[in-house]
């Protein structure tokens, strides 16, 4: 979207736009965590080990990986409503298959089909927002769309956990669906196109090689286990030489033609602090997300809708806060913001190392709750400073590769946590450990791990400047990359 913002910010408000994205984009993200506690169901209905069952919500996420790499070029190619159109319609075919799936087989396809959608809302509800918004107003509206992406993530499992005490995990597509056909027909009637599309092919060897590439890595990390090491080994590498291949390709492309994912957003030091930052906070806060609920309903016995009964205060208060953190991001700067966020979430991780059999809830409520709102101090701002330091070109690619990096730190973290869990508690138990006292070690130092991680966000949140406005100069010589490269 690289044209003058058609759609204006008038006394302050949201544009329509970017309120029918943010709840367009509220409903997509929220059907990614809605399968988590439907495994069970799905393994009696359907016939299917657990392993094979866990594939409704790693499908979704390897398809989110192979995808979201072309979206920086999809979005500069077609307009608002058209990109809308695509993700939406998408989305409803794939939730309206998973609702009447036969078999395993198909409702995988329905979920699919359905990250299909969900891929393209993200990037283009941020890119579009870094269009249309002011830079003095960015912080307030992207507060509210860390409410939608914070929120809807959260209220999955709740969700989940409510309509399976009552029903077949099919409801959970046939529910979505009169929400999902509303939202669009709103998005059609109120979106207004915003900038020009370009032209210009696609190449077909950097789909290729992009989709096998970032796939390929997300799922050998998404296989990893104790007993099992090798063969994800070999899938991870074939998948890194693939990426190689593809980020080649794509500086040849900058060069000669146009590239799938322009890697010249990486100039941009901000930027790339900003991603960084996020890749590692992403993976913090997904190894988090995947002990907690194992530690809660393993060896504390809760159920699955007690566990997300406890796990949603943190959750609610990250959205609650996500407008105010924006706002004082506009008033104040990212700084302020952003280092207590990252002390915050490094505090917390550490704070988790200390669980035990006897540990009260209040104290595992505190510290999520600690954990969410210092992700939401840091997520605002990063988000806008790290977009903000790029051309309006440049925006779609930068939400594209954001997008991407936060899938693979999703994948790697909950590869590392649960490596290192099952690696620490066989090992104390081949010592003679009992099984409670070796998996609770286990996750004290998969979470130590975690905390020890998250320093890198403190490192880079020191590093990050304060406003967009200090990185005025690194977005003037990146609008003049294209001529030089070109030249060279």
């Amino acid at each position: 979207m690289s044209a003058e913002p058609s759609v204006p910010t008038l006394g302050g408000r949201t544009p329509t736009v970017i309120r029918v994205l943010v709840l367009a984009t509220f409903v997509v993200i929220l059907n990614e965590t809605i399968m988590i506690n439907a495994i069970p169901r799905l393994m009696a209905d359907l016939a299917v080990t657990e392993r094979a069952a866990q594939w409704v919500s790693t499908a979704f996420m390897l398809t989110m990986a192979a995808v979201i790499p072309t979206t920086g070029w999809f979005l500069q190619r077609v307009s608002t409503r058209r990109a809308y159109a695509v993700a939406m319609g998408v989305f409803l075919a794939g939730t309206a298959l998973s609702a009447v799936a036969p078999s395993f087989a198909v409702l995988l396809l329905g979920r699919i089909i359905q990250a299909g959608g969900t891929a393209v809302m993200m990037p283009l509800l941020m890119t579009t927002l870094m269009t249309v918004v002011p830079e003095q107003d960015r912080g307030r509206v992207m507060g509210n769309v860390t409410l939608a992406i914070s929120v809807a993530p959260a209220m999955g499992p709740i969700i989940s956990g409510a309509v399976l005490q009552i029903g077949s995990w099919r409801w959970l597509f046939v529910l979505v669906l009169p929400i999902t056909g509303v939202v669009t027909w709103l998005g059609m009637r109120r979106l207004e196109n915003v900038g020009e599309p370009q032209a210009g092919g696609i190449d077909s060897v950097s789909v290729a090689l992009a989709a096998l590439g970032f796939g390929g890595l997300v799922f050998g990390l998404s296989r990893f286990e104790i007993g099992n090491l090798t063969g994800p080994a070999v899938i991870v590498a074939a998948g890194s030489a693939l990426i190689a291949a593809f980020v080649f390709r794509q500086v040849r492309l900058q060069r000669t033609g146009t590239p799938l994912l322009d890697l010249r957003v990486l100039l941009s030091g901000t930027y790339t602090k900003a991603l960084v930052l996020m890749s590692v906070a992403f993976l913090a806060m997904l190894g988090s997300m995947i002990l907690l609920p194992l530690y809660l309903q393993n060896l504390r016995g809760l159920s699955p809708l007690q566990t997300g009964l406890l796990v949603m205060p943190g959750g609610l208060a990250m959205g609650v806060l996500g407008p105010t953190v924006g706002r004082l991001f506009d008033r104040f700067g990212g700084r302020l913001l952003v280092i207590p966020g990252s002390v915050g979430i490094t505090a917390a991780l550490a704070g988790f190392t200390q669980i035990s059999m006897t540990m009260p809830y209040w104290q595992l409520l505190g510290l999520h709750i600690l954990l969410m709102v210092a992700l939401a101090a840091a997520f605002t701002p990063v988000f806008t400073l790290g977009l903000g330091a790029l051309p309006r070109h440049l925006y779609s690619h930068g939400s594209s590769m954001l997008g991407t990096l936060q899938q693979v730190a999703a994948a790697f973290g909950t590869a590392l946590v649960v490596t290192v869990m099952s690696a620490r508690s066989s090992s104390l138990v081949a010592a003679g450990a009992d099984i409670i006292t070796a998996h609770l070690d286990g996750m004290r130092l998969a979470f130590g791990i975690s905390a020890a991680l998250a320093v890198i966000v403190i490192v880079m949140a020191v590093l990050l400047p304060s406003r967009a406005a200090a990185v005025e100069k690194e977005v003037e010589e990146l609008e003049t990359l294209p001529s030089e490269l070109v030249k060279g």
